[in-house]
C-alpha cells in the first residue's frame, strides 16, 4: 500500500490511464473486427470502407501510445492485403 499522498494519488492517476487506454485498444479490435467480418462476407466494396475506417484508428492508437507502430504497421498491412485478394 502506498504510504505517500504521491504515491497514493499515482495509483489513482494510474487506475483512470489504464481505463481510457483498455478502452481505446476495445475502439482498435472493434473496427479490425468490422473488417475481419465483411472480409468474411466476401463483400469487396464493404470491406475496403471499413479498411478505410480502420486505418486511422489504429494510427490514432499509435500516436496515444497503446499499441506498437509495428503492430499497427503488420495489421493494416495484412488485412489490406486480404482485402486486395477479394475478387
Amino acid at each position: 500500500m502506498a504510504n505517500t499522498p504521491q504515491a497514493k494519488k499515482r495509483i489513482r492517476r494510474n487506475n483512470v490511464r489504464a481505463t481510457i487506454n483498455h478502452s481505446r485498444v476495445s475502439r482498435i479490435r472493434t473496427f479490425i473486427k468490422a473488417v475481419e467480418s465483411a472480409i468474411a462476407t466476401g463483400k469487396k466494396d464493404d470491406a475496403a470502407a471499413a479498411l478505410k475506417k480502420m486505418q486511422p484508428e489504429i494510427a490514432r492508437g499509435v500516436a496515444r501510445g497503446v499499441i506498437h507502430k509495428n503492430t499497427a504497421s503488420r495489421k493494416v498491412s495484412r488485412l489490406s492485403k486480404r482485402v486486395a485478394s477479394l475478387g
